[in-house]
C-alpha cells in the first residue's frame, strides 16, 4: 500500500469517529433515580402530620464557613446548605417564603411597574387596563427565618490500619498479603432560628455527625524460575460527606422547628435511632 493511501484511509477513519463521536454509557437498571432521604426524613414526614399551626419560615443563608477547599474540585464541603433547609421545612410541612433568590420576583415586580407585565399576554393592545397590579400587602411575610453555617470539617480526627504478609514455601513460592484500614472525620452545623420581626434570636442548636471511611486491600503474589504472577483487588466506602451536611441540616431543623409541634409529635417523631435521647421543646411562641 503506498504511502498516499495509507495517509488517506487514516483520514477517513478519523473522519468517521469525529462524525459519530464517543459511545454514551448505557443506563444501568440497578441504579434508579430514587428521594433523597436521610435518617431524618421519616421523622420530618411524621411532624408533618401535627395538627398545630404552623408559622411562615424564610431561609437564609447557610453558608460553608470551614475554609476547607481542594485545588483541583474546589469546596469540600457542599455549598447547598440553605436549599437542604428549605427541602427539609416543607417536607415538615411548614410554609416557606422565598428569600433566597428573589430575582424573578423582582424582575416581574420591575415589568409591572412599568405595566409591562400581564396574565393574560394575548389581550395585548386591545384593553387600556391589561397588566399586572401591584397591590399593598400583596406579598407574604415570614414570622421566622433560619441562619447559620457548616462551621467544620475535621478531616482524619482517628485513623487505624493493619498491614500482614504470609509468605509460603523458601525462596521462590507465594506470598500472601493484606490491610484493612478505617480513617474517621466529622462535619458541624450551627443554625439558629430568629424572629424575623424582633430580630430576636429565639433558639440556637450546634451539631455534628462523623463520617467514617473504610478500605480493604488482598494481593497474591507467586513466582518461581518459570513462571509468575500477582492478583490483588480491594473494596472500599465512605459516606458522602454532602450527604452528612444533609442530614445535620434535617436533623437541626427538626430540633429549632420542635415549638411548632404539638405535644404528640414531639413523643413520637423522632427516629427510632434517637428514641432514648431526651427532645424538650420550649413552651409554643406566639404566632
Amino acid at each position: 500500500m503506498t504511502r498516499s493511501a495509507i495517509l488517506r484511509n487514516a483520514l477517513s477513519g478519523l473522519a468517521i469517529l469525529t462524525v459519530s463521536g464517543p459511545a454514551l454509557a448505557a443506563p444501568r437498571p440497578e441504579a434508579p433515580v430514587t428521594r433523597n432521604d436521610t435518617a431524618y426524613t421519616p421523622a420530618l414526614r411524621c411532624a408533618r402530620q401535627s395538627l398545630a399551626p404552623r408559622p411562615r419560615i424564610a431561609v437564609g443563608r447557610i453558608s460553608d464557613l470551614t475554609g476547607k477547599v481542594d485545588f483541583e474540585t474546589g469546596a469540600k464541603i457542599s455549598q447547598g446548605a440553605s436549599l437542604f433547609a428549605i427541602t427539609a421545612l416543607a417536607r415538615a410541612g411548614f410554609p416557606v417564603v422565598e428569600r433566597l433568590d428573589s430575582s424573578v420576583s423582582e424582575i416581574e415586580l420591575n415589568y409591572a411597574r412599568q405595566k409591562l407585565l400581564s396574565d393574560t399576554p394575548e389581550r395585548a393592545g386591545t384593553s387600556g387596563d391589561n397588566y399586572r397590579r401591584i397591590l399593598a400587602g400583596q406579598i407574604a411575610g415570614s414570622r421566622y427565618y433560619l441562619v447559620g453555617g457548616v462551621t467544620e470539617l475535621n478531616e482524619n480526627i482517628l485513623s487505624s490500619g493493619l498491614n500482614a504478609q504470609l509468605g509460603i514455601g523458601s525462596g521462590d513460592g507465594a506470598r500472601l498479603a493484606g490491610s484493612d484500614r478505617s480513617y474517621v472525620l466529622n462535619v458541624g452545623l450551627d443554625l439558629r432560628l430568629v424572629d424575623t420581626q424582633s430580630q430576636e434570636v429565639i433558639d440556637t442548636v450546634s451539631l455534628q455527625k462523623q463520617v467514617i471511611g473504610k478500605s480493604r486491600d488482598l494481593g497474591l503474589l507467586v513466582g518461581g524460575q518459570s513462571a509468575n504472577g500477582q492478583v490483588s483487588g480491594g473494596v472500599s466506602s465512605m459516606e458522602p460527606v454532602q450527604a452528612a451536611v444533609r442530614a445535620l441540616v434535617e436533623r437541626a431543623v427538626l430540633e429549632l422547628t420542635a415549638r411548632f409541634y404539638d405535644e404528640a409529635a414531639r413523643k413520637t417523631c423522632l427516629p427510632v435511632a434517637e428514641a432514648d435521647r431526651t427532645w424538650s421543646a420550649p413552651e409554643p411562641a406566639g404566632p
